[in-house]
């Protein structure tokens, strides 16, 4: 009996891990929470030009696993944008990944990239995007499947902060956090 009872205690941990935070943490925010409340991000304007990213990853268990610099440069034609991306992270590696960005005139946006399974999605509101997509870890990198919540936020100045977490099987395995600026002509 206490067998049964202790499989039970382990099958509301593992549920608990995965489900919680659904309703109660960072993928809880829904993007009517943002609707009205500071500058309006418009990704045509803070998405556009050449932009300098800085940021963090951090792995599973809240420890740094790597530091990143990124320069991109996005460029609009109407609601049909793409976003150039060169990542070079503190091993020496460099990454490079484009967007192609469509908004709706109801501020939903379609986005795609070579690594991103399908198409993502995402909703403008307020100062703030919410973008989910599947993403495909590099065959270096095991290959993995994540599905990622991404919600950039459009400070006053127009910098913009990033936080992504990336999930396997509903439980956190990764977090990016990052600032992106324009950079001045």
């Amino acid at each position: 009996m206490s067998m049964i009872w202790s499989l039970m205690f382990v099958l509301i941990v593992i549920a608990s891990i995965a489900v919680l935070p659904r309703y109660f943490g960072f993928a809880s925010q829904r993007p009517g929470d943002w609707a009205g409340k500071g500058p309006q991000f418009d990704p045509r304007r803070d998405l556009n030009g050449p932009i300098l990213c800085e940021g963090v990853i951090y792995g599973p268990f809240g420890r740094v696993t790597s530091r990143f610099v990124a320069e991109m440069r996005g460029e609009w034609q109407g609601n049909r944008g793409v976003l150039s991306e060169v990542f070079r992270y503190d091993n020496g590696e460099v990454q490079r990944r484009e967007w192609h960005l469509e908004i709706g005139n109801d501020g939903m946006i379609t986005a795609t990239a070579a690594d991103v399974v399908g198409a993502g999605r995402g909703q403008v509101a307020g100062p703030a995007v919410q973008m989910l997509y599947d993403i495909r870890l590099p065959e270096a990198a095991g290959g993995h499947v994540l599905r990622v919540i991404d919600w950039m936020y459009r400070a006053e100045n127009g910098t913009i902060i990033n936080r992504s977490q990336f999930r396997k099987f509903g439980i956190k395995v990764a977090e990016l956090v990052a600032t992106m600026r324009q950079v001045p002509a």
